[in-house]
């Protein structure tokens, strides 16, 4: 059963606690995650190109000439693919779909690998409890000082002028509109509820931040 260190605010160490191995401790498959993860991504598309067709282009109502007699070349309209300003043929429209469809079980299954791979990878870090007494960017810059040292720094070519960006994702058990505005300011990181994670944003930021309630909202929420 994996374990991990709980800290307090300051960044100090306060106990441990036991994770639960259905959620954390499940057998990785790169392609499954690959999978859900392009199924996301592909569902959360826009479709904005769009080009008219010849049914769609203003005018062209009238027979630009009569049929004989003119020496010209036949047509029937000024909204033909041919004309300058006619209709397209082939363009993107909108009524194209992307979207690909991954069943509950597989998509919740994929969440739980990337949350495994995070706990193998120590970049989850539990606090006992994460509050801010006002929506100060500046007070929650403090704590995430306080915390410098349990991030681990992977790259092992920075210098001494270049340090790595710390990209966070900060999971809340409840709605805490004081850290949420806290913490919109930096870019580098982002908060989302426990009870609403998702694949992509957890790929996207190297860490996972949580209080310790917020472990216990996830076990409820994706195992009942």
């Amino acid at each position: 059963m994996p374990t991990v260190t709980i800290y307090n605010q300051e960044g100090n160490e306060v106990g441990k606690q036991e994770l639960n191995p259905a959620i954390f401790d499940i057998k990785i498959k790169s392609e499954v995650v690959h999978q859900v993860a392009v199924a996301q991504m592909a569902n959360a598309r826009q479709v904005l190109a769009h080009t008219k067709t010849r049914g769609e282009v203003r005018g062209g109502g009238k027979k630009p000439w009569k049929q004989k007699g003119t020496g010209r070349a036949r047509a029937g309209t000024i909204r033909s693919p041919l004309w300058k300003g006619g209709g397209i043929v082939f363009g993107p429209t909108k009524e194209r779909n992307f979207s690909q469809k991954i069943n509950k079980k597989m998509k919740r299954k994929a969440l739980f690998m990337v949350l495994t791979d995070k706990v193998k990878s120590n970049l989850i870090i539990v606090l006992d409890t994460l509050n801010l007494a006002q929506w100060k960017t500046k007070e929650f810059l403090k704590i995430l000082n306080n915390l410098n040292k349990l991030f681990q720094l992977t790259n092992k070519k920075q210098t001494k002028n270049k340090k790595e960006k710390k990209n966070i994702l900060i999971a809340i058990d409840s709605k805490n509109e004081n850290l949420i505005r806290a913490a919109k300011n930096i870019k580098t990181i982002e908060t989302i509820r426990a009870d609403c994670l998702n694949v992509i944003d957890l790929l996207k930021y190297k860490y996972f931040l949580i209080a310790k309630n917020g472990i216990k909202k996830i076990e409820k929420t994706y195992l009942n």
